[in-house]
This record gives C-alpha cells, structure tokens and sequence, in this order.
C-alpha cells in the first residue's frame, strides 16, 4: 500500500462527494488521516465515511458539517480539525457552490454566498491553520480552484470571481512562506465527471434534443479540447502530488488540469 502521506493529517473541505471525497480516499490510502466536511443526508454522510475507511484500512474517519458560508463557521471547523487530529498538516480548500445567471440578473444573496463559500472559506480555513503549520515546520495548503480561476465563461459571474480570487490568494500565502517549509498551491481543473456534472449532460441533452454523447462533446466541453472529462481521481492524485516528498519546490502554482481549456 502507498504510504507517501504517512503520520500525516489532513483536512478536507467538501469532502462528502465529488471531488473532495476522492481526495480524501486517495489520502486515506496513501497513510493521512483524514478529516471530512460537507453537507448531506446521513446516509450519504455514513457512505462518504465508509469509502474513506475502505481506503485506509482503518477506522471511519471524523467529520464536520460546519457551515462555511460564515468565519465562524469555518473556525469551528478547523476547532473540530484540531481536536479529532491532534494538529492540521495538509489543508484541501475544495468547498465550492455554483449559480449561473446573467450578470444583470444575478441574484445579489447568490454573488454573496459563492464568494463565501468558494473564496472566503478558504481565507478564513487559511488564517486559521497556517499558524499550526509553521509552527511544526511543515504544511502543504491546496486550494482547487478551476478552469475559471484562469479564464472566464459567461453568466458565471460570482463563480468566476470567486475562482480567479481562490488563485490570488493561493499566489499571495505562497509568497508570505516562501521561506518556510510550507507551500500553498493551487489546482485549477475543467469539467470533473461527478454526479452532479453527471446530471448537467442530461439537461443540456433535453434542452437541445440531442443524445447525452453529444450534449457532453458540443455543449458541456465545447471548450475543453480533449472532449472529454477530467476524472476524479487524475485530481486526486495532483493533490498527493503536492503533499508528498519531491513536491517541496512547488509554491503559488495553480495548475491546470483541464484537457487543454486554459491553453487556447
């Protein structure tokens, strides 16, 4: 079994589904231990517990279900992190919320709440676990951000603001322990197959009257040009990658993983 993340914790945002839980497998696998966070129902919460045990061969990892739309709730879940782990070495900021509107339209409580939960939440999990990190000498901060953290796509408004300030940040914390042996990175991937993705094929399939082969080539990765999705766990295994020996060197990156998106 891969090991590269032994004796280490981690803490993971967003981690019940999706992308996050995919990072949190990979950690568990490779020796972490892991925090989750996230919404849901208890069922999916006991599920998302249970493939992340799978992974480690160990017992069902600690969760938080604190609301990250607000700075207190982001403190009380990196409280929570402390507590369950003893000390935060690895930060994944991976919360995120979309809405997708014209600009003239877009509903002001929407703009406030993604630029919370997508941008503000990783500030405030930031300032509160940084500290920890360079007080024992070492941690690794990633923050995934997107495709749209480096280019911009229309009606996406708060998303797109919030993503590009996701990287600014990244860019800024890098540069403020350059001299440490801390990093903050980035990940700025294109359309991840999830199951929430998974359902935005079948609308734009109804919506245009064609198949979900063609709703996924033509409309949902019309600007991702190897047309197809970005996985999981190719995610996943960039996130281990810069929390693992070697990677040291790598700070303020934000690197794409977006089948060619950001190099058109």
């Amino acid at each position: 079994m891969d090991q590269t993340l032994a004796g280490r914790t981690a803490l993971v945002t967003g981690s019940t589904s999706g992308i996050g839980l995919g990072i949190a497998e990979l950690f568990a696998a490779a020796g972490a231990r892991v925090m989750l966070n996230g919404l849901g129902t208890p069922e999916a919460i006991a599920a998302a517990r249970a493939r992340v045990a799978e992974a480690s061969g160990g017992a069902e990892p600690p969760v938080s279900q604190a609301d990250l739309s607000t700075a207190a709730g982001v403190r009380a879940m990196c409280d929570d992190a402390r507590a369950a782990l003893s000390r935060v070495d690895i930060l994944v900021n991976n919360a995120g919320i979309q809405f997708v509107s014209p600009v003239v339209e877009f509903p002001e409580e929407k703009w406030e709440l993604i630029l919370a939960v997508n941008l503000s939440a990783a500030f405030h999990a930031t300032k509160a676990l940084l500290p920890g990190m360079l007080a024992q000498g070492w941690g690794r901060i990633v923050n995934i951000a997107s495709a749209h953290g480096l280019v911009a796509s229309p009606f996406k408004a708060a998303y797109v603001a919030a993503k590009h300030g996701v990287v600014g940040l990244t860019k800024t914390v890098a540069l403020e322990v350059a001299e440490t042996q801390v990093t903050c990175n980035a990940i700025c991937p294109g359309f991840v197959r999830t199951p929430l993705a998974e359902v935005q094929v079948t609308r734009l399939a109804e919506q245009h009257g064609v198949s979900e082969a063609v709703a996924l080539r033509e409309h949902l990765l019309a600007k991702q040009p190897s047309k197809r999705w970005v996985e999981v766990e190719e995610v996943a295994r960039m996130a281990l990658y810069l929390c693992g020996p070697g990677s040291g060197a790598v700070n303020g990156a934000a690197l794409s993983i977006d089948g060619g998106w950001a190099a058109g």
